[in-house]
Order: C-alpha cells, then structure tokens, then sequence
C-alpha cells in the first residue's frame, strides 16, 4: 500500500508490521521512524542487506525469537533492493505484531520487484521520500533558530538551505553546528556558515564528487585541499557520491538501448542541469556499467567504515575519492 510522506498524520502507521522506506530524502525518513516507532527503539536490530543475503537463517531466528525482557522490536535492512525480494516474501506471514521490519532504500524504480511487493500488498506500507524543496527547508530552519533563540538573517538561512541539496538530514547537521557555535557567540553571519559548513565559497561537495567521477584528479586534489572539511561532513561527501554514482549507474543502463549520449543526457529524469551536462558525459565515457557497480559497492563499503572509524574518517575518505579520480584506476 502506497502512503505518501505528506499521509503520515492521517493514518496509525503502527497497524502494520513491515514498511518500506525508500528515496533519496534521509532526513525526513530518520524523522518518520523516530516519531512513529519510539517505543520500539530500545531493542533495534540493523541488518545490511547483503548480510541478511549471506545468512537468511540468523536473519529469521531474530524475527521469530521472543524475549521475557524485550516485548517489543525493530528490524532495520539497510540499503535494500530487489535482491531480497524472495526472503521479504517468506517472512511477510511470520512477522508478530510486537516485530516492526522497515526495509530502507535510495532511490527506485517504478518497475523495482521490491516497490511494486510494497505497493501492492495491502498489508505492507511503502513510502517515498522524495528530495525536500528549499522553501521546506528554509521553514524548518527558520522555525528551529526561533525556538532556540538564535539570531540570524533570512539570507543566511537561504545560503544554509542551498548547501543541504535537498535533504534535512544534511540540514540538521549544519544547524547543530551552528547551535554549538553560538553557545560562545550571539549572532552568526554568512562567512559563520561558510566556515561551519567546511565549504568554500567556489566549490560545493557536488562539485568535488563530480570532479572525481569526471577523472579530473588535478582538480578534485585542488578541492579537497581547499577545503577545511571536517569528521562530520564525511556522512554528506559520501552520501553525495553514492546518490551521484546511482544516477550515473541509471545513465548507463540508458546508453545500451541509445548510444547517443547527448539524447540519454537530455531526456534524463530527473533533469540535469544544463551547465552539468559536459562533466556528466565525462563521467559516462569514463565509467563502464560493471565499473560503475563496483564503484556502488565500494562506496557502501566506505561508508560502513568511516563509521566505524571517525577518527580516521577523513583519511580514509580523501584516500577513496583521490584513487577513483585517477585515470590508472578505471
């Protein structure tokens, strides 16, 4: 059953037992399950998809298991896909009403084996979180600095707001930085925001990802190097180079059925924006679709890893982004 984000404070979520969360909208989803499932938090399990893949026994046992000191659970599947179809099949009659199972994706397909099971099924719930527009994210800014009492311009907001591309996830974490900042100072101006944000003003994390996936190692070096980025926009660079790798996986996929890349590039969904078109077929030429799925792979791998290290998270991302910008590498 399809609920659109918008749906969410009509219906009881809870009924259900199995979600589906998909698209590029991190934030908003982080929001949704923590409001809905609040008392099911304390005992949540994740599970990686491809571990759920590997071991579809353990995944089961921790679905079935029941505890005297945990009545109620939640199951995450981080990055799902149409891989794991089958086994959502087999569970979607064993799950217990004190097991909520959210299955979480990026983007899909209308034609995903794993949408249209969610969409169908009048027992399950799929959402799409689609890409805020700035004017949203400008009001929960705007919204969030009032109640703390946080002097700063209209202007700063809307500069804030550009750099989140979309995602109040992104947003979020600026405006915690930007919380902590003002403990020792009253007012913040926009040279505040592009320092906090770890920015500077000629390049963006977009530009830096796309400078990679471009092969331009001489100027995806430059960029990294002036730029003061910190631990905590690891999680954003890297998210932006996995929503970038995707859509160049999709572009891909369209050149096998139309070698002209000019036409894929301008009949593309979601648009692309006509001064991104020349680094966007540079990223074609250079990128072959198995290349471009390993890079996927390699990309969630990272992820998992700057996590687990955010000591290291810098090195160990500056290393994977100057490797994939070298021509050698491909």
């Amino acid at each position: 059953m399809i609920v659109k984000s918008y749906e969410l404070n009509k219906i009881n979520l809870k009924k259900n037992n199995i979600y589906l969360l998909y698209g590029e909208n991190e934030g908003l989803k982080n929001k949704v399950i923590n409001d809905t499932f609040k008392e099911f938090l304390k005992n949540t399990y994740r599970y990686d998809e491809k571990e759920i893949l590997n071991n579809k026994e353990n995944f089961f046992n921790t679905i079935l298991s029941k505890s005297f000191f945990e009545t109620k659970k939640i199951i995450m599947i981080l990055r799902s896909s149409d891989k794991i179809v089958n086994i959502i099949e087999e569970i979607l009659e064993k799950i217990t009403e004190d097991t909520k199972i959210i299955l979480l994706a990026g983007i899909l397909e209308k034609k995903s084996k794993l949408r249209l099971l969610f969409e169908k099924n009048k027992n399950t719930i799929c959402i799409p979180f689609y890409a805020d527009n700035n004017q949203t994210l400008g009001s929960i800014a705007n919204s969030y600095f009032k109640e703390k009492k946080i002097p700063i311009s209209r202007e700063t907001i809307n500069i804030l707001v550009a750099r989140s591309r979309g995602d109040r996830l992104n947003l979020n974490n600026e405006i915690t930085k930007i919380e902590n900042f003002t403990k020792n100072k009253k007012k913040i101006n926009i040279s505040d925001i592009l320092k906090l944000t770890n920015l500077a003003e000629n390049y963006s994390v977009t530009e830096l990802v796309d400078c990679c996936l471009a092969k331009n190692s001489t100027k995806t070096i430059n960029i990294l190097n002036e730029n003061n980025y910190s631990t905590e926009d690891c999680i954003l660079i890297i998210k932006t180079f996995l929503m970038k790798a995707k859509r160049l996986n999709k572009l891909q996929n369209q050149t096998k059925d139309n070698k002209n890349i000019d036409q894929v590039i301008t009949s593309f969904k979601p648009p692309i924006f006509w001064k991104d078109k020349d680094i966007v077929k540079e990223q074609i030429k250079n990128w072959s679709l198995k290349k471009i799925e390993n890079l996927i792979y390699k990309i969630n791998e990272i992820e998992l890893l700057i996590k687990k290290n955010s000591k290291n998270s810098i090195n160990i991302l500056f290393d994977f982004i100057i490797t994939q910008s070298n021509k050698t590498n491909n």
